[in-house]
């Protein structure tokens, strides 16, 4: 049987400083469910096929400290205002609105407590 080392998505992996405040932020405000919850340093949460590793660094400098590099994932969806809609319901951090970009996308961007952030799209007609 031929083997394949494709590489396959697994998780993001976030270092974060409060790992119980950035569990329930990704469960409660971002509709993650939480799949490893016994494990004292890490926490796994996922949302249809995303999932996010938390790994607990109260030490680290937080991502919010190191600017355009804590942008750490893209992520598409069928409808970007359906989402934000609902992110915004929940309190979550929204940096930017939903928009239209000359690319092709309509985006809006989210941050955590820990300043990490990442940008949710859906493609568009192009102008």
């Amino acid at each position: 049987m031929p083997t394949s080392n494709a590489l396959q998505p697994f998780a993001f992996v976030l270092a974060v400083q409060d790992l119980d405040r950035s569990t329930a932020y990704f469960r409660d405000v971002l509709g993650f469910q939480a799949e490893w919850t016994d494990a004292s340093d890490w926490r796994l949460l996922s949302r249809g096929q995303v999932r996010i590793m938390l790994g607990s660094c109260p030490d680290a400098s937080p991502a919010s400290a190191i600017g355009d590099h804590s942008y750490f994932g893209y992520m598409e969806v069928d409808d970007v205002d359906v989402l934000h809609d609902e992110f915004v319901q929940q309190g979550a951090l929204i940096l930017s609105p939903p928009a239209d970009r000359p690319y092709g996308m309509r985006e809006f961007v989210v941050a955590t407590p820990d300043g990490h952030r990442f940008v949710v799209g859906q493609p568009v007609a192009r102008k």
